[in-house]
C-alpha cells in the first residue's frame, strides 16, 4: 500500500510494503519505466505538525538497449531512500527535495514520490558487457559476433593535429 491517512500517522508510525507498477497511471510518456513492479518498503511517521517523512527502500529491475550494440540488457536498481512531505502552506513546500500534500488533503500518496526517486537513480544507459564492440557504424554489424568487411576510415577535421604530432616527432 502506498496511499495513507495522514490523520492515522499523527498517532503512530506505519510500515511501507507495496509496489509501482509500471503501467501505473503516475507513470508519463518519456519515463523510464521498470520492467517489473517497483517493491518499496519503509516507514512513515509524523515529523512534526503538518509534516510527515518516509524512509525506505525501492528496488526494481530496468530494461534498456546497451548503448553500444543494443541488445536488451536488464539492470537492477536498489536505493535507500529518504522524503520529507509537507503541506501546501509550509515555508518548506517551495524546496525541490520536498513533497508537498495537496490541501486539503487526508491522504498521502507516495507514489509520485516513489517515481520521482525511481527517475533520479535508473540508469540512462547500460553496456551489455564491458568490452562491448558495438556495431559497425557504416553496416551496422554486430562486431561483438562478426568482424565486417568494411575500410576504417578517418575524420578529416582532425588531420592538422595529426600533422602536429607527427611534426613534432
Amino acid at each position: 500500500m502506498l496511499s495513507f491517512d495522514i490523520r492515522s500517522l499523527d498517532a503512530k508510525a506505519a510500515t511501507v510494503e507495496g509496489q509501482l507498477a509500471p503501467d501505473d497511471p503516475v507513470w508519463q510518456e518519456a519515463d523510464a519505466r521498470s520492467a517489473g513492479p517497483i517493491e518499496v518498503s519503509g516507514r512513515i511517521s509524523s515529523a512534526g505538525p503538518g509534516r510527515y517523512y518516509w524512509n525506505g527502500r525501492l528496488a526494481g529491475t530496468v530494461e534498456l538497449a546497451c548503448r553500444r550494440c543494443l541488445e536488451p540488457v536488464e539492470v537492477s536498481v536498489e536505493e535507500q531512500a529518504s522524503m520529507l512531505f509537507v503541506g501546501d502552506d509550509d515555508e518548506e513546500a517551495d524546496d525541490p527535495d520536498v513533497f508537498t500534500i495537496p490541501a486539503p488533503g487526508h491522504t498521502l500518496d507516495l507514489r509520485p514520490a516513489v517515481r520521482e526517486q525511481w527517475l533520479v537513480v535508473a540508469p540512462a544507459f547500460a553496456l551489455c558487457r564491458d568490452d562491448c564492440k558495438g556495431l559497425c557504424p557504416h553496416c551496422g554489424t554486430d562486431l561483438n559476433n562478426d568482424a565486417c568487411n568494411c575500410a576504417p576510415t578517418t575524420d578529416n577535421r582532425w588531420d592538422g593535429l595529426r600533422a602536429t604530432r607527427t611534426d613534432s616527432r
